[in-house]
């Protein structure tokens, strides 16, 4: 013990402070734990992998809308199709000799119609945020600039995956969702408040039919058994209902006077800050379940609401709607909504089929309305 503290006295000044400063490096301050450190620094890295990951997201779409737009109006312009064809295919041979298989053919045509369907790069740039290229090849797919807009700035708003979108355009989710019966100016003014704010309206979360296949349901069921199966699968539900809600309870005790009543399913919204009071049917709608599901939301707009939420909106899921009873009834006006649900997906034609008949009625409606 003598040998070793004369060692430690025989060393000099500078070696005595060198070998403080290297002690206190390899030991955290006296406040902070390892493991607090060693999460801080995760999140450091982490954070900084996806700044970086984003950058080049970013990079990359702009890169290809630069190119495209590049390609359009010099080339492209000069309205002579067989001359433009001949330069592309030019360009696209030379670009893959330098940079690879990334410039093929078929990529600079992508790349030319992404920048003729989203001419504002600024726009670009912020679904960027959100989207990738592989978002957007699956987009410029579709003919229609609204049904574009649509699934562009739903995708950023919900943050689908590539797997996601797919599957909801296959699904003819815009054709579903109640903005696609509204006049086009209508459907217009609410993706670009939708872009401008993030601010969800229920014509954009609500739509009719939600198909519910995934359920799988024998030919006979119950609405016990229907309610089972949807909670039973709640996380396909809430896919097909929006990711933005949150499930609250199953038949919602409510006792009103001297009587108990109870609602089949509470959901919540996060973008409309609403609570979504759900009420299953097996029947065709009729009007007797306006005066039930307003005195639900009544109910729940007095006792479970709370400060800085919107009044409960509610959803009346039935095996077949009537369009003359649901106007006369003026259900909007109540907040409430009614839907067909599918256990079965039908073929895709007859789906679309009946979807664009529901659409041209309702904006039918919406013009005789105006006229009146």
């Amino acid at each position: 013990m003598k040998k070793q503290a004369s060692k430690k006295a025989a060393l000099s000044p500078a070696k005595s402070k060198a070998a403080a400063k290297l002690r206190a490096r390899q030991l955290p301050a006296p406040n902070v734990s390892a493991d607090v450190l060693l999460t801080d620094i995760r999140e450091l890295i982490a954070g900084a992998k996806t700044r970086v990951a984003q950058a080049v997201n970013t990079g990359q779409l702009l890169l290809n809308w630069h190119i495209g737009n590049r390609i359009r109006t010099d080339i492209l312009g000069e309205k002579r199709a067989d001359y433009g064809e001949q330069i592309v295919q030019a360009l696209s041979a030379q670009l893959m000799m330098e940079y690879g298989s990334g410039y093929t053919r078929t990529a600079l045509a992508r790349m030319i119609q992404f920048a003729e369907q989203f001419p504002n790069v600024e726009i670009v740039a912020t679904l960027s945020q959100q989207l990738g290229w592989s978002h957007f090849v699956e987009i410029i797919r579709l003919k229609d600039d609204l049904k574009r807009d649509f699934y562009a700035e739903m995708c950023r708003v919900e943050r689908w995956s590539v797997r996601t979108l797919r599957a909801k355009i296959n699904g003819m989710l815009y054709e579903r969702t109640a903005i696609a019966r509204k006049p086009e100016k209508v459907i217009a003014n609410e993706l670009a408040l939708l872009r401008d704010t993030d601010k969800m309206t229920p014509d954009l979360v609500f739509r009719d039919p939600y198909v519910l296949d995934f359920l799988g349901l024998p030919q006979e069921y119950s609405e016990k058994d229907l309610e089972n199966a949807i909670l039973r699968e709640i996380e396909k539900f809430l896919l097909e209902l929006g990711t933005d809600f949150t499930f609250v309870a199953r038949q919602k005790r409510m006792s009103i006077g001297k009587e108990d009543f109870y609602l089949d399913l509470l959901f919540y919204h996060r973008g409309l800050r609403r609570l979504i009071a759900i009420d299953l049917k097996l029947e065709h709608f009729t009007a007797a379940y306006k005066g039930q599901m307003e005195l639900y939301l009544r109910w729940l707009d007095k006792h479970e609401r709370r400060t800085g939420e919107e009044s409960p909106l509610g959803l009346i899921l039935c095996s077949e709607n009537d369009p003359e009873q649901i106007e006369l009834l003026e259900l909007n006006q109540s907040g409430i909504r009614v839907a067909e649900y599918l256990t079965e997906l039908p073929p895709r034609a007859l789906l679309e089929a009946k979807l664009n008949e529901a659409i041209k009625f309702s904006r039918a409606q919406i013009r005789e309305t105006q006229n009146d």
